[in-house]
């Protein structure tokens, strides 16, 4: 069921030669979904920077303008989504909220999704795996202009720069990650207990709109998922670019979205560590390369999810 008429995402992100990650993990299930689909490489290597070895080149600031102004010379400069991911760079990051505050001119409607990629906890601790430099341009220049963010908890953490330690501490960020911005904002993966138990991650999802009358109706939801005993790359840009697609199908229903989103997560994921697993053979720790997500074999899991995650409505 592709969308009634032609939507179009300008998607900013990085490209692999191999693999599956940036641009190559958001680029096939948006197709697949219906979407039209535009891609600036920020970067371009062999494969992701998990493995042994990478090589490739930085898209820069200025090339991405270049890019930008050709696209707007020939008048095909007009979105209906923006879909960004991993950056390292401060200039770049910037250029990319002008560039989005230009495409909301043109088209008001125009929503712009936005995962922080900035860290993540191990063990527990917090690190950052982008220069520092970046939380203050995500912070004050990027979230107010983005309409739907998908930070994981530590990222919610640094953006709020309030510690989460339950979920009403979650809710509470997500109302501040609101009053910054964005309508959505979905907490991709937290170290909160699950009701489910151990096995099981938590992500959280808040959806604030605006009633006819001017009141505001949160709508919050809570999902679980099983945990899988594995490092992948390109999750969470995976995710990003089904959540854009799903909420663009339910558009008042974030609960739907997010429990397509992330069923069709795990079907990718249990294929992926299946696969895996057979490749690496008996007792053998499966490597980046086998770990790769297996994005063509899960077409139809991609285009129509078996639901076998349900969130909770909070």
């Amino acid at each position: 069921m592709e969308p009634e008429r032609e939507c179009r995402v300008l998607s900013i992100q990085s490209h692999v030669v191999r693999g599956y990650v940036g641009n190559k993990a958001a680029t096939f299930p948006l197709q697949v979904l219906g979407f039209e689909v535009d891609t600036v490489n920020s970067v371009q290597f062999s494969n992701h920077t998990g493995y042994a070895h990478w090589k490739g080149q930085v898209l820069n600031s200025d090339e991405l303008h270049e890019l930008y102004e050709g696209l707007k010379l020939n008048k095909v400069n007009q979105y209906d989504y923006v879909l960004t991911g991993y950056t390292r760079d401060t200039s770049f990051l910037a250029m990319v909220v002008d560039i989005v505050q230009e495409l909301k001119q043109q088209n008001s409607n125009l929503v712009y999704v936005c995962d922080p990629v900035m860290g993540d906890k191990w063990n527990g601790e917090g690190s950052m795996y982008v220069p520092k430099d970046l939380l203050p341009v995500y912070r004050d220049k990027v979230v107010p202009v983005a309409d739907i963010i998908t930070p994981n908890q530590f990222e919610a953490e640094l953006l709020t720069g309030r510690k989460i330690h339950t979920e009403k501490d979650a809710l509470e960020v997500m109302d501040m990650l609101h009053a910054m911005g964005p309508e959505t904002v979905v907490i991709t993966s937290s170290d909160l207990q699950a009701p489910l138990g151990n096995d099981y991650l938590i992500a959280l999802g808040s959806h604030r709109k605006s009633n006819a009358d001017g009141t505001k109706m949160t709508q919050r939801i809570r999902v679980e998922s099983p945990k899988v005993d594995a490092v992948f790359v390109g999750t969470g840009d995976l995710f990003a670019a089904m959540l854009l697609a799903w909420t663009h199908k339910h558009p008042n229903n974030l609960k739907v979205a997010c429990e397509k989103t992330v069923s069709a997560m795990q079907h990718v994921l249990q294929r992926t560590i299946k696969s895996a697993k057979a490749q690496a053979g008996e007792g053998n720790k499966p490597n980046s390369a086998h770990l790769e997500l297996r994005m063509v074999q899960s077409k139809k899991d991609i285009e129509n999810p078996e639901i076998i995650v349900k969130a909770t409505v909070l």
